[in-house]
């Protein structure tokens, strides 16, 4: 009888890129058979999570060629990418995921997303790797690092993320996501736009990519009006979905699902019903980044976007915890800016939720 083993697989970097490390605990049968950890240098939070799938397929593959395996990820970038219904463009990602196919027959193998509390165990062992291996950088040697990068010659990718200018929902705070009614700019909101659009003139952007919704693409034909670019209409920026909350203000929610409320505003894995969790659009924004640096190396890039995938931004960009999130404001057709440098995917926040070209337009939040 052919051998069965599941695997959790996990791996983070303090700094993205940073002091990075992988965990993977290889199961049978409900007994733990290896637990795998190790410090794997300067790296994304990325390249951290394939080398945990790598080792860990490597290590089923030593104990039986001809076992099947259940993979199990809270990275829903590489559960989807090695699941093959996503394109692997990131070239150092693109080499961990062929050694991965490579490790163990794809056949015998299949991949299931799981929450984060769920991955505990190889997160913990990531972090352990970290906290306890000597050849781990010290803070001091990141430091220098990322100063190196900063001040380096390479022209970093810049993108200007514009949240939407505000539609009628906007003041009453109601939610308004993918799949909801995709409402149109008000008489505020168009103002705000056009004013957005002259600052963003004056920066000289290479190209404009908008969420295909009303109300981004509203804001980026003002924005193209004033730099006569052509719009790229891309469906990674769209609004988180909100589900059956969507069209409700944030009273009415706190009426009608209490306890989902409160997990809402305490957890980033939970989803309203039909909607999304933070995490999740944290793993397609991040996917989206990716593609922007490796598709525009050294360009001016505008995105226009919504809300809550701009607070995401942010906290991808900086490589702090998607919990982060709960502690960012983004005004409507405020502009948040990002350095991205192509050659180690280095990033920088340079500037969070401008707001000063919007003047009077801007209406009480």
């Amino acid at each position: 009888m052919a051998r069965h083993f599941i695997c959790s697989a996990d791996g983070g970097s303090r700094g993205n890129p940073g002091p990075a490390a992988y965990g993977a605990v290889v199961s049978e049968g409900g007994k733990i058979l290896h637990e795998l950890y190790e410090t794997i240098g300067i790296a994304t939070n990325n390249v951290a999570e394939y080398s945990g799938l790598l080792a860990a397929l490597r290590k089923v593959n030593e104990l039986d060629p001809n076992a099947t395996v259940e993979v199990r990820m809270d990275s829903k970038l590489v559960v989807e990418q090695m699941s093959g219904r996503w394109q692997v463009k990131h070239p150092d990602m693109k080499v961990l995921a062929k050694e991965a196919k490579a490790a163990h027959p794809g056949d015998l193998v299949t991949y299931k997303w799981i929450p984060r509390d769920e991955n505990s165990h190889a997160d913990r062992l990531a972090n352990k790797a970290l906290d306890g291996d000597v050849s781990t950088p010290s803070a001091a040697r990141q430091r220098n690092f990322l100063t190196e990068r900063l001040v380096a010659n390479e022209t970093p990718t810049t993108i200007y993320f514009i949240r939407h200018g505000e539609t009628i929902l906007t003041p009453e705070r109601r939610f308004s996501g993918v799949g909801g009614s995709d409402p149109e700019l008000s008489d505020i909101g168009l103002k705000q736009a056009e004013a957005v659009a002259k600052e963003i003139a004056a920066r000289k952007p290479d190209l404009i990519i908008s969420s295909p919704m009303v109300r981004t693409r509203q804001t980026a034909e003002a924005i193209q009006g004033e730099v006569g670019l052509d719009i790229h209409f891309d469906e990674a920026w769209v609004e988180c979905g909100f589900g059956e909350w969507d069209g409700l203000t944030v009273a009415q929610v706190q009426e009608l699902f209490p306890n989902e409320w409160d997990a809402w505003v305490s957890t980033t894995d939970f989803a309203p019903t039909g909607g999304e969790s933070y995490d999740e659009v944290a793993e397609r924004i991040e996917v989206a980044l990716q593609d922007l640096a490796l598709e525009h190396p050294g360009k001016k890039i505008v995105v226009v976007t919504h809300n809550v995938v701009v607070k995401a931004v942010a906290c991808l960009i900086m490589g702090v915890p998607i919990d982060t999130f709960f502690h960012i404001d983004i005004a409507p057709c405020s502009i948040t800016t990002a350095n991205i440098w192509p050659s180690d995917g280095l990033r920088a926040l340079k500037s969070l939720s401008e707001r000063s070209h919007i003047g009077l337009t801007q209406s009480h939040q």
